[in-house]
This record gives C-alpha cells, structure tokens and sequence, in this order.
C-alpha cells in the first residue's frame, strides 16, 4: 500500500507545480487556493509512503514522478520544447523510478 501513497504523492505534486505555474506568483486566488491544497495532500501522502519505504527511495521516486509529470504536462498544456533528448531523459528519469520501485525491499 505504501506505494500507492507514494504515486498518489507524486501526482499530486504534478498538479501543485502546475497550480503553482497558474497562480501566476500568488496572483490568481482560485489556482492559488488549489495549490495548497494539492501541495497538502501530497506531502500527507508522501508522509503515509515513508512509514514503510526508505526516506531516500521514497523523496526520489516522488520527486522523479513530479519532475517527469510536470515535463510531461507542460509538453502538452504549455506548449513547452519537444525534442529527442528531451523525451530521451524524460523516459530515463520514469525508467530510473521503475528501477527503485524494483530494488526496493
């Protein structure tokens, strides 16, 4: 179960960057109030994942899911840079997170 928290932890983490890009620095009070909000229940559930998974492994697999998640979003919502390497390391950083989920305990 611990890491089904840790997911659930880093997709709300995709979506408190992403409120937090359209907050447009605190300025618009709705995405403002969902960023708390997303930013909360991530930790919450990243604190449920670390009662059973490595402090380490469970900060970098969250970390990893929002890093690639928020890469992955801004490719298709925000019209960022899509090229080869970009998805090459887009896809080392998600292998890398599939790697600690395999050699973990």
């Amino acid at each position: 179960m611990a890491w089904v928290w840790l997911v659930t932890a880093g997709l709300f983490e995709i979506l408190f960057a992403t409120f937090l890009k359209l907050s447009d620095g605190f300025s618009k009070l709705g995405f403002t109030i969902a960023f708390v909000i997303s930013a909360a229940f991530s930790f919450y559930f990243l604190t449920k994942a670390m009662q059973e998974i490595p402090v380490g492994t469970a900060y970098a697999v969250w970390t990893g899911i929002g890093a690639a998640g928020v890469a992955i979003f801004g490719i298709i919502f925000f019209a960022e840079a899509l090229s080869f390497a970009r998805l090459f390391f887009i896809s080392t950083l998600i292998l890398s997170i599939i790697g600690l989920k395999v050699v973990s305990s």
